[in-house]
């Protein structure tokens, strides 16, 4: 694999955290490989496309241009409707709240980074680091592009050691358009679907929320890492370069996350761990229990 030389940064001696994209054929992967025969898959079947690094430490990041993550407010819904547009924007606006809340809980960002907001009738925690919030935005941005043109199969959060690079943490998100909604230009919507799509992210938000409760304690400093997962035929800023996936590799542990639907979209979310015994996996299994 390659990766561009304009794209990897290092600033000083700190390790850099960087946004992903993975280019994914258009045929259906099946995911459910023996981990030891991912490399090969991988090999034949993916492309996979870096954005740009960052210094997490010290917060320097290279600065993309400004522009507003879109949110529903700002999206082409009428009233009692929903089109692919607005559907995105609601998609999108979640992964915005979603990304903050685990780079918050999951300790890769120190607290001070953080303030508390308003939404889906929660208390989540957001960064309020300008650079941190751009660099987020920009791959957001381009995430919504894909999305409106049903380019896009998945997000991945990924979490690392600074030190040596081992994925610690993956949280995926897959995200599909329902096949029989794939040419409609609009969905009719009920209050009763608001309020349902709303007590679904209210769900994904709180086990994030509590996964400090039954996730490994990460005691290392740590890097994270966003990756998208799309059509070979997307298109690609000229700045990103090719990466590997960041599989977890040796022991791991993976819990599904609640989904959620806006009618047009559905999000299934999982997050794998990194796990040294068995006694560590029945532990978070136990606890994994309570908090569904």
């Amino acid at each position: 694999l390659v990766v561009l030389p304009s794209t990897r940064l290092c600033i000083g001696s700190q390790s850099s955290c960087c946004a992903l994209l993975v280019f994914l054929p258009s045929h259906k992967i099946d995911f459910a490989y023996r981990m030891e025969n991912i490399a090969n898959h991988m090999e034949d079947n993916f492309r996979h496309i870096s954005f740009a690094t960052m210094d997490a430490k010290k917060g320097q990041l290279p600065i993309p241009p400004q522009r507003r993550t879109p949110t529903p407010q700002q999206g082409s819904r009428g009233t009692g409707v929903i089109t692919l547009k607005g559907s995105a924007d609601t998609v999108v606006e979640f992964f915005g709240f979603a990304i903050s809340s685990i780079l918050y809980q999951r300790g890769v960002y120190p607290a001070d980074h953080f303030e508390p907001v308003s939404k889906y009738g929660l208390s989540i925690l957001v960064t309020k680091d300008d650079n941190l919030k751009q660099f987020v935005g920009e791959v957001l941005h381009r995430l919504r592009e894909y999305m409106i043109s049903c380019q896009v199969k998945k997000l991945v959060l990924v979490i690392a050691s600074q030190a040596t690079g081992q994925t610690l943490e993956r949280w995926a998100f897959d995200v599909q358009v329902h096949e029989d909604l794939e040419d409609t230009t609009a969905v009719p919507v009920t209050q009763a679907d608001k309020v349902r799509e709303q007590k679904q992210i209210q769900a994904i938000i709180r086990q994030i929320s509590a996964s400090v409760t039954w996730l490994p304690l990460l005691d290392v400093p740590c890097d994270f890492d966003l990756l998208l997962y799309t059509d070979r035929d997307a298109n690609v800023p000229e700045a990103w370069g090719e990466t590997d996936p960041k599989y977890i590799k040796g022991g791991s542990q993976e819990v599904k996350l609640r989904s959620f639907s806006t009618r047009i979209h559905q999000v299934d979310g999982a997050v794998a761990y990194k796990y040294s015994d068995v006694g560590t996996s029945d532990h978070f299994m136990a606890s994994c229990a309570l908090t569904s």
